[in-house]
């Protein structure tokens, strides 16, 4: 049941206390023999809050130490990109990593005037570094993505410029909590007095050439022409400077209906527990937007870091991610020169949808489990047209086929969006309704369940014969998955098929519950009854 504050504007008593916020980044001290104390990175960086001592300086301090080492030992000599959102605790964060990156003498290069950085402009900017360098660029985006805003986040980008895969995660995870249980004695640090005038710090335009290179994978030329009038809502984040170059460059009828930035969010409608949450693709976080509708042919809004989307037609308010990501993907291999060998990339969680429209464009689909991390390769070497996940992340090619980013990128869905509607003058909600004419009406929904962390290793380690059932919801099961079919890596849980549904079971990694996926193709109350045997299947396969 939802909060009574969801899709309400933030009360007062509610708001972040910053100055605590920050004081506890400083004075906290992590314990490293409690786990939810020690550096973990999940499916993309480290997370937490200074308030629960799970990201303060201490952390940052041997992340960025085991960061500088990793480097050394890959032979990663060139700049160190690095990018901020507008979170209370990543510009301190960003000083102390400064800090350790200097006294190990790696020239780094950050946004100018104390700016902010979108998470797919830093890697735009290392593939772009990385064209013609003999050293190999890399970059750091310090963010918690769309959390709340008591929350820090810290992410790494290698030199394929998408987040950084498992292998590379975990040498750096190991040393960092090493350098904490050694109390920090390895860290190389410079006082923030030495940061002004280092040698090693410069000020970067980050944002004027990704804005310049836009018009190699949009058609800003169409959106312009056609004169849609387009809303934005930056969600008080790291883009709206990027949206302001955009109008400025291309001169669309674009308008910014918020450009406040303020650490406690406090323009923000509350997402559905009654917690302040930049989730763009939540109806509850995204009530302001979706009731400005009418007033545009298009809106669309970003989460801090800018690298998820959310869209808002006319026809239909706020799009679910997975229909629009379903649109996006028969748009793009439909108008674009593309070779025709290009595979669609999803993730196991993402909508059949996404499956059937891959059918109906005789393209090849591409199935993996989730984090975008997947689709860094595919992307990079130009053998994926299109990389999704169906919490509103994609990215794409650029029209000559070649690398855009391999990190996911709100700005160009979004603006896929408009030329989308000025191109076929129709909104991407509408298209979806007529892909669902073809090809069936997807019933869809995400639940969690309350799992001991025992039952949560257990699931993560299920093999296909510990499931007993042979149908769900009255069809026969087909198929049964702990490796996704694409790259076969470990789903960590397990997907399984029927002709016209499907449910994915995986443990959270933060918390006491595991989480089920599920659609339908038949009807809502064929999706509940999929969602229930959905539990009783992974109940008895994870009980004991």
């Amino acid at each position: 049941m939802a909060n009574e504050l969801a899709g309400k504007k933030a009360p007062k008593e509610i708001l972040e206390n910053i100055p605590k916020l920050l004081s506890s980044y400083y004075e906290n001290k992590p314990n490293i023999n409690e786990v939810s104390q020690k550096v973990s990175f999940g499916t993309s960086g480290h997370r937490g809050s200074s308030l629960k001592t799970s990201f303060n300086e201490d952390h940052i301090l041997a992340i960025s130490q085991a960061l500088c080492e990793y480097r050394k030992d890959a032979k990663i000599t060139g700049t160190l990109y690095i990018g901020i959102d507008t979170h209370a605790l990543s510009t301190p964060a960003q000083t102390t990593a400064l800090q350790v990156f200097i006294a190990n003498k790696i020239k780094c290069k950050i946004a100018q005037n104390k700016n902010f950085t979108p998470t797919p402009v830093i890697s735009f900017t290392i593939l772009e570094a990385n064209k013609n360098s003999k050293i190999l660029n890399d970059g750091v985006v310090i963010t918690p993505s769309h959390n709340p805003p008591s929350d820090g986040g810290f992410k790494y980008n290698p030199p394929n410029g998408g987040p950084a895969d498992s292998d590379i995660t975990t040498i750096i995870e190991n040393r960092a909590n090493e350098i904490l249980a050694n109390g920090l004695k390895d860290v190389k640090k410079v006082s923030i007095e030495e940061l002004d005038g280092s040698l090693f710090v410069e000020e970067f335009d980050f944002i004027t050439p990704y804005v310049k290179a836009l018009d190699t994978i949009i058609d800003m030329a169409c959106i312009k022409k056609a004169n849609l009038k387009i809303g934005v809502d930056p969600m008080g984040g790291s883009g709206i400077e990027v949206y302001k170059k955009i109008k400025e460059i291309y001169g669309l009828n674009l308008e910014i209906v918020n450009d406040k930035v303020d650490p406690t969010f406090s323009f923000m409608t509350c997402d559905h527990d009654g917690k302040i949450r930049m989730d763009c693709s939540s109806k509850d976080a995204m009530a302001s937007l979706i009731g400005l509708k009418d007033k545009y042919e298009l809106a669309f809004a970003n989460d801090p870091d800018f690298d998820r989307h959310g869209i808002v037609t006319p026809s239909v308010g706020l799009m679910n991610p997975n229909h629009y990501l379903s649109v996006a993907i028969w748009y793009l291999f439909s108008n674009r020169p593309w070779s025709d060998d290009l595979g669609i990339g999803k993730t196991l969680v993402s909508s059949s949808m996404i499956d059937r429209v891959a059918k109906m464009l005789n393209k090849k689909l591409y199935e993996v489990p989730v984090g975008f991390k997947w689709f860094v390769d595919g992307l990079y070497e130009g053998t994926l047209g299109f990389g999704g996940e169906e919490s509103a992340g994609a990215s794409f090619l650029r029209f000559d086929g070649s690398v855009w980013s391999t990190d996911k990128d709100g700005i160009i869905l979004n603006l896929l969006a408009a030329e989308i509607t000025s191109k076929l003058k129709k909104d991407p909600g509408t298209i979806y309704k007529e892909l669902e004419e073809k090809n069936g009406t997807s019933y869809y929904k995400r639940i969690d369940a309350p799992a001991t962390i025992e039952q949560k290793a257990k699931l993560k380690s299920l093999s296909v014969e510990d499931i007993v059932s042979k149908e769900l919801a009255g069809e026969l099961i087909e198929n049964i998955f702990t490796k996704a079919e694409g790259n076969k890596a470990s789903i960590g849980g397990l997907k399984v098929v029927t002709k016209n549904g499907w449910f994915a079971a995986r443990p959270s990694g933060t918390e006491d519950i595991y989480k089920i996926y599920a659609e339908s193709f038949i009807s809502s109350e064929h999706l509940e009854l999929i969602l229930t045997q959905a539990q009783e299947i992974v109940t008895q396969s994870i009980k004991g």
